[in-house]
Formats: C-alpha cells, sequence, structure tokens
C-alpha cells in the first residue's frame, strides 16, 4: 500500500503539471489571438496633425486681423451715420435762423431783447418771493468750484452727501 500512496501522490503531481501546461497554452494560445497593441500616432497621423498646426498658426493673426478690420469699418459706418444725423440737425437749425421770427425769439429769451416802445423788467428771485434764483446759485457755486483744486471739490461733495444722508430731528 506504501507504494499505492506513492503513486497516487505522483499521479496528483504528474495531473497538477499536466493541468498547469494546459492552462498555460490557454493563456498563450488567448494572447496570440489579441490583436497586437500599435501605437496609435501612425506616420501619417503625426504629418496629418503637424499640417493642421501649421494651419491654424499660419491662419490665426490674419483672421484676427480680418475680425478687428471688420470691427474698425463697423464703427466708422456708425460714426458716419452720426455725422450724417448731425449735418441733418445743423441744416434745420440754419433754416430756423433763417426766420426772423425765430431771430427774433431767440434774442428776447437769451439776450432780454426789447423792442421800441415795450417795457422791460428785471425780475429778482424767483416767483416773486425774494428767494435767489436757484440756477444762478448753482452758477455762481460752479464757477467757484472751477477755480478751486479738485480734491476741495471731491471733499465738499462727500460732505454734502454726508449731509443729506443726515438723519433729521
Amino acid at each position: 500500500m506504501g507504494s499505492d500512496r506513492f503513486s497516487d501522490r505522483f499521479t496528483t503531481s504528474a495531473r497538477l503539471k499536466a493541468i498547469g501546461q494546459e492552462a498555460q497554452a490557454r493563456v498563450y494560445r488567448a494572447a496570440a489571438r489579441r490583436p497586437v497593441r500599435r501605437n496609435k500616432l501612425t506616420g501619417r497621423a503625426a504629418l496629418l496633425a503637424l499640417v493642421l498646426c501649421a494651419l491654424v498658426v499660419a491662419l490665426a493673426y490674419p483672421t484676427r486681423q480680418y475680425i478687428a478690420q471688420r470691427s474698425d469699418i463697423a464703427d466708422q459706418r456708425r460714426a458716419a451715420q452720426q455725422a450724417k444725423r448731425k449735418v441733418e440737425q445743423l441744416r434745420e437749425e440754419k433754416a430756423r435762423w433763417q426766420d426772423p421770427d425765430y431771430v427774433r425769439t431767440q434774442a428776447r429769451a437769451h439776450l432780454h431783447l426789447v423792442l421800441p416802445g415795450e417795457t422791460g423788467y428785471s425780475v429778482a428771485g424767483s416767483a416773486g418771493t425774494g428767494d435767489p434764483d436757484p440756477a444762478a446759485e448753482r452758477r455762481a457755486t460752479d464757477e467757484a468750484a472751477a477755480h478751486r483744486p479738485w480734491y476741495d471739490n471731491m471733499w465738499d461733495g462727500v460732505d454734502q452727501a454726508d449731509a443729506a444722508a443726515a438723519p433729521r430731528r
């Protein structure tokens, strides 16, 4: 029986060895069936990528210039339209100044012109209340501010805003 054990062991190890060799053969066959991985970047693809990059680099600056010039053209067209509108307004104003009634009205309003036989009046204050004219007061303040340094004007504006925001009691 001792020899049977030895023969069983030998056959078991021989069987395991045979199974291992079969498994190894299957692995090699499966590996042989799998397609071989080749580099995805072939020479043609690399050349195509290089040509495309060269085209992009070569066309980038002219394309940018084209877009900038189109923008400049659009700006110039808008400026031309504004100039045409301004010319039309000036023509209308010139036509108004050709009318003697308009000239007389403007002279009365701006120069305080009084025709012969009329009596001119000048009212000091607004609506007869004796209060000073707010527009004249603002003009005087603006003229004074024009002769002061900018930082004084800025601080006066801050003080005025602060005074306006202060709660009244």
